[in-house]
This record gives structure tokens, sequence and C-alpha cells, in this order.
């Protein structure tokens, strides 16, 4: 996570009203910065507690700002806990992302994204997906931020899935009449293996979690397995 510079966020408090080349500077420091640092601070929190008992005083708290600079800046604790979970999720993808454009081929690739998906690690990215799943059900969302969101997530994540089938194909190494569907499949057993594993009802370990994967990948595109 980037660092946070508590003075960077309580300049209102500062009483330097003749500073006036100072304060301009401030003030151009930007509410995007400081909005950066209060969504930071929410991550963690969400991380731990869950988005239903995170409030705008624990978020307040964990930025070192007051209550009033982070209503200043946000209309609501959903748009604070939305935008840190859009944070989050598009770090953990870029990451997955990231690695499998790395891989020499699409067998490699969607093996890595397996791997990376079940990991003692990413129990917490989970816990973050499943409660932003959730949260616009629990809450009034009469703009829709959070199922738009959450649509957004899942296009780009069967995407990436349904690239990877088909960069396979294309290279001889899948064989595969229907990468869309491959990849609902994909995304939905992922899924539920993540929910099982958090809630260990019955219990399910990473690797496990990983063997189902490769059952699937191994069966649907005739790769070999493990």
């Amino acid at each position: 996570m980037a660092p946070h510079h508590p003075e960077d966020v309580r300049v209102k408090a500062a009483k330097t009203p003749r500073r006036a080349v100072a304060a301009a500077d401030r003030t151009r420091q930007p509410t995007e910065v400081r909005r950066r640092l209060i969504v930071e601070a929410a991550v963690p929190l969400i991380a731990e507690r869950g988005y239903a008992s995170v409030g705008v005083r624990d978020v307040a708290a964990a930025a070192g700002v007051s209550v009033g600079t982070v209503t200043y800046h946000f209309g609501s604790v959903q748009e604070i806990l939305s935008e840190a979970m859009v944070l989050n999720i598009e770090r953990y993808y870029a990451a997955l992302n990231e690695a499998a454009e790395e891989a020499s081929g699409g067998a490699e690739a969607l093996r890595l994204l397996i791997d990376a998906l079940f990991t003692e690690d990413t129990d917490r990215h989970w816990r973050m997906w499943f409660d932003y799943w959730s949260a616009g059900d629990r809450d009034q969302d009469p703009e829709q931020a959070f199922a738009g969101g959450q649509a957004k997530r899942y296009e780009d994540w069967h995407g990436q899935i349904r690239a990877l089938v088909e960069r396979g194909v294309a290279d001889g190494e899948f064989v595969c009449a229907d990468p869309a569907g491959f990849t609902v499949r994909f995304a939905a057993l992922s899924d539920g293996l993540a929910l099982q594993r958090l809630r260990q009802a019955p219990p399910l370990s990473t690797e496990d979690a990983r063997r189902h994967m490769y059952r699937l990948v191994e069966t649907e595109l005739g790769t070999g397995g493990r």
C-alpha cells in the first residue's frame, strides 16, 4: 500500500490563514490524494471485520483524519467501502493477469492462475469479494453502484479466462469448441470452492481446491493433469 502522510490529510485543522501560497499548494494537493488515503485505510478494516461492521468513525481513525474530513470527501460509508473493495479486487486481478501474461502458453497460464487463486494469503481477497458481492443486497443502492461494479469485475475476470483458453487453442495446447461456456464453469467453480474454503463446510484445503480446478481444465480442455 502507498504510505500515508497525516500532514496531507489534516490541512483543514492547521491554523495558517495567512500562508496563502502554502494553502493554495495544499488545496491543489488534491482531493484525490486524500480520498485515496481514506480508501487505503478502509481496505484492511473490511478484510478483518467485514463490510457490515465498519463505520465512518472506524475509517477516520484508521486513516488518521477527522470524521468531518471523511464525510467531506465521501457521500456515504458505502461509497468508501465500495471504492476500497474495488481497489483491492483490481490489485488482486492485476497481479494474476501479469503472472498469466508472462507464462509460456495458455496451459501454464491457467495453472498459474489456479495456483494463485487458492493460497492461504488469498483468503483475505475472497472474504472481501463475497462481502462485496452481497453488499448491494444488504444496503439501499438506488444507483446500483455495487451491482454495476460487480458486473464490471466479472466481465473483466471472464475476459481474462477466455483469453487464456483461446490462446491455448491457438497454440494447439487445448481443444475447446466453447471457450465462453468453459469460462462460465471455471469462474463458477472457483467462486464455489472459495466460498467452501472460507466456510470450511465441509473442510477444504488449498491443495484440494486447486486439484478440483485442475480436473476441470484437464477434462474440458484435454490437458494432462498433475
